[in-house]
């Protein structure tokens, strides 16, 4: 499976509210400069989430968004599904069932789903408060690459 742009940037925005979490609405100018993300797109994306229920939104000269749960009570995997839908690593439940793939194809079909359930399981057990620890202890550190 293959992450997007869009849903790494959902999962930055929800970070970024989730560190701002119980301080009010932020704007999305502010998500969009600490986060790096195009004010335009994530602008987009965090409607998407307000439409999903993770985040609540503001109008007015004090207004922006917010994340509407506690940063333990939302995980990565919420917010994968939330933007891309069902997290699959193969679409072979609907693509090779019933599509006249050769017999011996479905002998994989248990290691898809397990490989399914192990990712799932990562993002689904990774909430933005365990990720905000992570930041604060140092762990996430990110190496540039300006290779060509």
């Amino acid at each position: 499976m293959q992450i997007s742009r869009k849903t790494r940037y959902a999962l930055r925005g929800v970070f970024e509210l989730a560190k701002r979490y119980g301080t009010g609405p932020t704007k999305v100018a502010e998500v969009a400069e600490a986060q790096a993300i195009p004010a335009r797109f994530l602008e987009v994306i965090l409607g998407q989430l307000k439409r999903a229920g993770f985040v609540g939104s503001q109008r007015g000269t004090e207004g922006g968004y917010s994340l509407l749960r506690h940063p333990t009570r939302v995980t990565a995997g919420d917010v994968i599904r939330a933007i891309e839908g069902p997290i699959e690593t193969v679409d072979f439940l609907a693509g090779e069932r019933n599509s006249g793939v050769p017999r011996g194809s479905c002998v994989f079909h248990p290691m898809w789903r397990q490989a399914q359930e192990a990712i799932s399981g990562v993002y689904d057990s990774t909430t933005f408060q365990d990720l905000i620890e992570q930041e604060k202890a140092g762990e996430a550190k990110c190496s540039l690459s300006y290779s060509i």
